[in-house]
């Protein structure tokens, strides 16, 4: 086992076990994580949706998160970032490192998340998805798995989280528009949001597992 999965796999445990003591998972969906590369995209509202992420995917799916620029230029939490194989990216600019870096697992066959309203989100809608994961997943080939995370998320109780049917963005001759794209951000969050269980939406293909986060 390579020293970056043993690392990822021991953080895994310790954020587990103290997360886990103030927050529980309802997992829906699991029987839809697609064996290889995928790219997960979840709405985003808080700093622990990564963790919840992770933790609905299992121990066994080592997970590369894209996270803001801004968190790789703290010292100490830089390198734990690195080691864990998170993925910086610079909003402010087209970050091709970030692209080559998340084809690059893809083509190994791991999984990247992504949230593609780019930032933590309170409201439904009060952000316009950027169109960041519908390119990745039209490049690399990979399947999109949509991945709903209630945006309240009390202590002490059950909290779901609901994996989607993966899906994929066919590639077409010739280059999508910029509007063409902006409907394929808002079909992937509207696939997102369907999931969401408080909705009377149909959560997965079959049932659920309870975790502690």
């Amino acid at each position: 086992m390579r020293g970056s999965n043993v690392f990822y796999r021991v953080c895994f445990c310790l954020a587990r076990f103290g997360i886990g003591i103030f927050y529980w998972l309802d997992v829906s969906g699991r029987e839809n994580i697609p064996d290889g590369a995928a790219l997960v995209c979840a709405n985003h509202s808080s700093m622990l949706d990564p963790f919840f992420i992770a933790f609905a995917f299992g121990i066994n799916c080592h997970m590369h998160i894209i996270a803001k620029l801004v968190l790789f230029k703290i010292p100490v939490l830089s390198a734990v970032l690195r080691k864990l194989g998170m993925i910086s990216v610079d909003r402010d600019i087209l970050d091709t490192r970030t692209i080559k870096m998340t084809l690059g697992y893809l083509k190994k066959g791991e999984k990247v998340t992504i949230f593609p309203e780019g930032t933590r989100v309170t409201e439904d809608d009060s952000v316009e998805a950027k169109n960041g994961a519908i390119r990745l997943a039209e490049h690399s080939g990979v399947p999109v798995v949509p991945t709903f995370i209630p945006r309240k998320k009390p202590l002490f109780r059950k909290i779901p989280i609901v994996i989607g049917v993966p899906y994929p963005v066919e590639k077409v001759k010739g280059r999508r528009t910029p509007e063409e794209y902006a409907d394929l951000s808002d079909i992937l969050m509207g696939k997102i949001k369907d999931l969401n269980p408080g909705k009377g939406s149909k959560r997965t293909k079959a049932g659920h597992k309870e975790i502690n986060a």
